[in-house]
């Protein structure tokens, strides 16, 4: 009997497992003024305790709320240095990425991923001796050697160094043409996105939407990829010429219609939209949540994610 009641006990932790496909914690979750909440999210895989951040615009203020809110274990310097293994940087702006540089001298060795033209602003702009000093293990000398780049390239899947995860890089337009990126991250059959800043196609006069959208369709088709972390700046009362490479709530639904349209599926219910980025001036970050909820013609979940808190991905 005791035998039986292990087994079954086994098999119940299995099947939860096998049911959550990532874990996701918030290090900050706003696109401007609020220094101690801009973007950076943690990326894990359940019970793994190994986490891989997306954007670093806060990391020391978003790990201590997390470890308030037992989202983590261990103390900040624990989590940062040992569970932290490695970041992707969507693009070369300070929200993105200033967290990363303020914690550098207490940072362990681990690798900077992102696509080239990133990687060449951290290089020339931010690890340079007269803006900090260079953590990095190219460019400007002196050269600490901490941080290693590791370029990514669309549709190039390149391993996480001490997880079970991959992820492979996207361009996208931010006021064209400057550039920003997504991540796409893998463990197994599972698949999580996430989108740096970005504006709607139409706006930006661009097609790097478009192309993510065909090469993540068959993915979303086959519920392999269940979740988007994707930005909405602004409230729909925002100008269009005044968006500054941002997304609208409507501007949103008109590119999540196109890739609904490219999975050739009626809608796309059961997929998580997670919504980064909102700029926190005022009441937009309500109206902006009252707004996409108040029109869903596409059926999704969408999640309005809170500093520190975990949120469990299926």
């Amino acid at each position: 009997m005791k035998k039986i009641a292990l087994s079954l006990f086994a098999l119940c932790v299995y099947t939860a497992s096998q049911a959550q496909s990532f874990d996701l914690i918030p290090l900050g979750i706003y696109g401007g003024e609020h220094e101690d909440n801009l973007s950076a999210y943690l990326v894990g895989v359940p019970n793994e305790n190994a986490f891989f951040c997306l954007d670093a615009g806060t990391v020391n203020a978003g790990i201590r709320k997390a470890i308030e809110l037992k989202s983590l274990n261990g103390s900040a310097e624990e989590v940062l240095k040992d569970q932290v293994k490695g970041y992707f940087i969507s693009h070369g702006h300070l929200d993105h990425l200033a967290g990363l540089i303020i914690n550098s001298p207490a940072d362990s060795k681990k690798d900077i991923f992102g696509i080239a033209p990133v990687l060449q602003i951290l290089q020339n702009h931010y690890f340079i001796t007269d803006t900090w000093i260079n953590f990095a293990d190219q460019g400007q000398k002196p050269i600490l050697g901490k941080y290693h780049y590791n370029e990514l390239k669309e549709g190039v899947e390149t391993p996480i160094q001490n997880t079970s995860m991959l992820v492979s890089g996207y361009e996208l337009s931010h006021v064209n043409p400057y550039k920003s990126s997504a991540a796409l991250v893998r463990k197994g059959n599972d698949y999580l996105l996430y989108l740096g800043d970005t504006g709607a196609d139409r706006v930006e006069k661009s097609d790097k939407l478009d192309l993510l959208w065909k090469n993540i369709a068959p993915l979303v088709k086959k519920k392999q990829l269940k979740t988007i972390l994707i930005e909405v700046s602004f409230p729909n009362s925002q100008s269009e010429k005044l968006l500054f490479g941002h997304l609208t709530p409507n501007l949103l639904t008109e590119e999540l219609t196109k890739l609904k349209e490219k999975t050739e599926q009626k809608n796309l219910e059961g997929l998580n939209i997670v919504v980064t980025h909102r700029k926190p001036t005022g009441d937009n970050p309500e109206i902006i949540k009252d707004e996409l909820l108040k029109n869903n013609p596409l059926k999704v979940n969408y999640i309005f994610p809170e500093q520190g808190k975990k949120i469990s991905l299926p």
